[in-house]
């Protein structure tokens, strides 16, 4: 029984050893294949988007080993080497994401692009963005771009008319803006009175024309002449109804300070501020005669003198006259004489109308046919050697007539 029992034992040992060297030689080829399975590796250095890393790949191909770091290749990604090159060990590798960037304009979409680039300056720097010289761009330089989509706002620049003061108009490109801005970009400085057309905080549309009105005020002193007065004042020296200039007047000299308003250098307006006295004006002085006048006066029957007549006295100048005859009433005639006598009042006074330059007012004289009489009236067409003889009736001036007589000055 002992016997048997042993031969039991030694079979068991004997199948444990087997086991146990047949799990030796597998674990051996195990760790024998893993060792080859690691040795056997590429080295891949990685610039992922500008992260370095190390990998180690039995990957065949650049798209195999970026697969491994969970990098799925998009067409517009940027890989150097090429996705389709082969790995070898030692090799490096650069990736770099693009994303995809929509250009508006107006809010509207009108491109769309894939770049790698990390910021909208970057973008821009690259020459990607369908720009104009003018145009702006609704984003800082520093904005990323990054996600599954970034959305641009264009501006688009656009061509306007500028005219600033007396300058001819001329073309300014710009985005829509305000016209405040507008001119703070073409580096047009106001000044305080400066109109501007449109208004500052309007906005400006393509084909608008933008001018600036220069406005300036200037003080300007201008010297003028003022008047004299004339002042009268009897003189009983002088026959009744002559003058005399005692005293001529003078002009005097004011200064006038205006505020004139001028736009674009041209004057629109002017406002009189104050007016000051540089030289007083002097009066002129005129002497009025006062001196009562003795007028003859035709005698009650005969029509002569009722004073004694003068026609023998000897003595007086003697001239030859043409001689014409009026009366009070005649056409335009007033009914008073140039020194103030009131010949409808008194029609029995004896009158002739002269030329002063031949003979004064005042003078007494005697008219051949008409008597002894007062030169106290002038007229229009009285000139040089010419007298007009009053009476009291037109039958009478019609009866004097025009004739050639001889007059004598008397006094």
């Amino acid at each position: 029984m002992s016997k048997k029992k042993s031969n039991v034992m030694g079979s068991m040992l004997h199948k444990k050893a087997f086991f146990v060297g047949i799990l030796s030689v597998v674990g051996f080829l195990a760790l024998f294949s893993l060792f080859m399975f690691e040795v056997t590796k590429s080295t891949v250095a990685l610039n992922i988007d500008g992260e370095k890393t190390t990998i180690r790949t039995h990957a065949t191909t650049v798209e195999e080993a970026l697969k491994q770091v969970s990098i799925s290749l998009s067409a517009h990604d940027i890989v150097v080497p090429s996705k389709e090159t082969k790995v070898f060990d030692d090799m490096h590798v650069t990736w770099q994401a693009a994303s995809k960037v929509t250009v508006l304009e107006d809010g509207k979409k009108v491109d769309e692009l894939w770049t790698t680039a990390a910021t909208v300056g970057d973008l821009v720097e690259r020459g990607e963005l369908p720009l104009n010289e003018n145009d702006q761009i609704k984003a800082a330089s520093d904005t990323p771009i990054n996600g599954p989509n970034t959305n641009i706002q264009i501006d688009k620049a656009f061509e306007v008319a500028l005219k600033v003061g007396t300058e001819k108009a001329g073309p300014a490109m710009t985005t829509s803006t305000t016209v405040a801005d507008f001119l703070r970009n073409q580096e047009i400085k106001l000044r305080e009175l400066d109109k501007v057309k449109p208004e500052l905080d309007e906005m400006i549309s393509k084909g608008d024309t933008v001018t600036v009105t220069r406005v300036e005020k200037v003080t300007d002193v201008v010297e003028e002449e003022s008047g004299f007065a004339t002042v009268t004042k009897k003189d009983k020296s002088l026959d009744k109804g002559s003058k005399k200039v005692v005293e001529q007047g003078v002009p005097g000299i004011v200064a006038k300070h205006f505020e004139v308003t001028l736009e674009n250098g041209k004057e629109v307006s002017r406002e009189l501020l104050k007016q000051e006295t540089v030289k007083e004006s002097q009066d002129k002085v005129v002497a009025i005669g006062d001196k009562a006048q003795e007028v003859m006066l035709a005698s009650a029957g005969s029509g002569s003198s009722s004073q004694p007549s003068r026609s023998n006295s000897s003595g007086g100048r003697e001239i030859y006259v043409k001689s014409t005859a009026y009366t009070a009433y005649c056409a335009g005639c007033s009914g008073k004489t140039a020194t103030g006598y009131d010949l409808r009042a008194n029609p029995g006074a004896k009158v002739i109308a002269v030329d002063p330059s031949v003979i004064p007012l005042g003078t007494k004289v005697y008219v051949e046919g008409y008597g002894d009489a007062i030169a106290s009236d002038t007229g229009s067409a009285i000139k040089g050697n010419k007298i007009d003889v009053f009476f009291p009736s037109k039958q009478q001036a019609y009866s004097w007539g025009v004739k050639n007589v001889k007059i004598r000055i008397l006094e």
